[in-house]
């Protein structure tokens, strides 16, 4: 029985040039050596630079860092720090500044977050893309960007920068909003490969299949948002393709780690980022247990963030990564620290406990969902797209595989829980807004 060799992720090459190994072989010692000595810098940078970190750090600035085990002893950086106080995180002039990106409140505050990068920052974003995106394209190879690109220095711009470096050809699109549209650009373009937002693409997988069009990919990266299990085997099955995974945020300079053709976890872009895992009363917990995700920015020169607390819930991966990296694995990410709804004091459930069902059901494009409280729901409103015409049996299936949800079964049989659901037949196969998706309350959902 011959057995499959995968493919070494690239990454670990591209970071052992980055931090001076040139062609020989990265270890696990040398990279630690250069995130220490990097997390020193980045510390004094930032005390030195920016009057957030030297008020933030003052009691701790002097500290010996002689292991990174010491930057425990380092506050963190919080979401809310970046709200109210964007400008003082700046160690360089605001003219040095090409490209703000300014995130919408998630509903917890009514103020927007902003992310300053310099033109050098963009640069670091660039080159990793190149890197990963040469994990699943190569010379020729036709990319359809699904992602915002209109604005120099967006995600879609960088993406077409990065693309043409490795030799790739970039076809800029944007997010999906008229699904037979972007099939016709699909065909018409020779798309072999793309890069888009998950439930997007398994809107286009599933409307080709609808619609008879006989499209075939080689690969489909995946990012901006949880990738549902059930979406990457849609994927496959319709397209017969590879599916990679982009972990990433605005905050991590847009890219923060890749899986590789294992298809077992993250990658992540150690040589610009130092991640660590920490459990509810902030300490690092071993690898193989769960916690958030905190990193320190080991490049960045406008807005270098220093212990950021994400609110995504993963673990290290303990095990060795089947491709034979020394790079660390990240657990693909399931659930965000402020994604859970509760319907009692102990039984919650999240956005990706809704995916796994929802979108199992075919003809599923795209979904909705808001409560009346995320502390205590008694009220559970969904509203679905769908392909096609009204069909019963379709929407039994999506009743049941609500109540799949076992937290949610119980609730509505206990008269805890009420559970609307609204049918949305897409004739014209026109796609929502491509919003972040959670679960928004009803009063925030209804814009009030």
């Amino acid at each position: 029985m011959s057995t499959i060799t995968l493919k070494k992720t690239l990454l670990e090459a591209w970071i052992g040039e980055k931090i001076g190994i040139g062609m020989g072989t990265l270890t696990q010692e040398q990279l630690s050596q250069y995130q220490l000595q990097t997390v020193r810098e980045t510390i004094c940078r930032a005390y030195e630079n920016s009057p957030f970190y030297h008020t933030l750090l003052k009691d701790v600035a002097a500290t010996e860092i002689s292991s990174l085990a010491d930057l425990q002893r380092f506050p963190f950086t919080t979401a809310n720090h970046i709200r109210e106080q964007a400008l003082q995180f700046l160690c360089v002039s605001q003219s040095d500044i090409s490209r703000i990106v300014t995130l919408d409140s998630s509903g917890t505050t009514g103020k927007a977050k902003r992310i300053y990068f310099t033109t050098s920052d963009q640069a670091l974003t660039i080159d990793f893309f190149q890197r990963g995106m040469s994990t699943m394209v190569g010379p020729g190879d036709r990319v359809l960007i699904l992602l915002p690109g209109e604005r120099s220095g967006s995600v879609g711009d960088l993406l077409i920068t990065a693309l043409k470096r490795a030799g790739a050809e970039p076809i800029l699109h944007g997010v999906v909003r008229n699904i037979a549209e972007t099939l016709e650009i699909m065909t018409r373009e020779r798309i072999d490969s793309m890069v888009g937002i998950p439930v997007q693409v398994l809107a286009l997988a599933r409307s080709a299949e609808f619609l008879g069009k006989d499209i075939r990919l080689k690969n489909v990266l995946l990012s901006t948002d949880h990738v549902p299990d059930v979406i990457i085997q849609e994927l496959r099955r319709v397209w017969s393709c590879q599916v990679f995974e982009h972990y990433g945020m605005t905050e991590m300079g847009l890219g923060g780690g890749l899986d590789c053709e294992a298809h077992a976890g993250y990658h992540l872009r150690e040589a610009d980022l130092y991640f660590e895992i920490i459990d509810e009363q902030g300490k690092p917990v071993p690898d193989g247990q769960e916690g958030e995700v905190v990193f320190t920015t080991l490049t960045r020169q406008g807005m270098p963030l220093i212990r950021y607390r994400t609110g995504d819930i993963c673990r290290f991966l303990p095990e060795p990564c089947s491709c034979g990296t020394i790079l660390r694995r990240l657990e693909r990410i399931t659930k965000r620290k402020n994604d859970q709804v509760f319907l009692s004091e102990e039984q919650c459930f999240t956005m990706a406990d809704l995916d796994e069902r929802i979108f199992s059901v075919p003809g599923v494009l795209d979904y909705t969902v808001s409560v009346d409280s995320v502390q205590l729901a008694t009220k559970l409103n969904v509203s679905i797209w769908m392909l096609g015409k009204s069909d019963k049996s379709t929407e039994s299936a999506l009743y049941e595989a609500l109540n799949r949800v076992s937290v949610i079964q119980w609730a509505e049989q206990a008269g805890r829980l009420s559970i609307s659901v609204k049918f949305i037949y897409c004739t014209d196969i026109l796609l929502p807004s491509p919003a972040k998706r959670r679960i928004m309350e009803l009063n925030e959902y209804n814009g009030k």
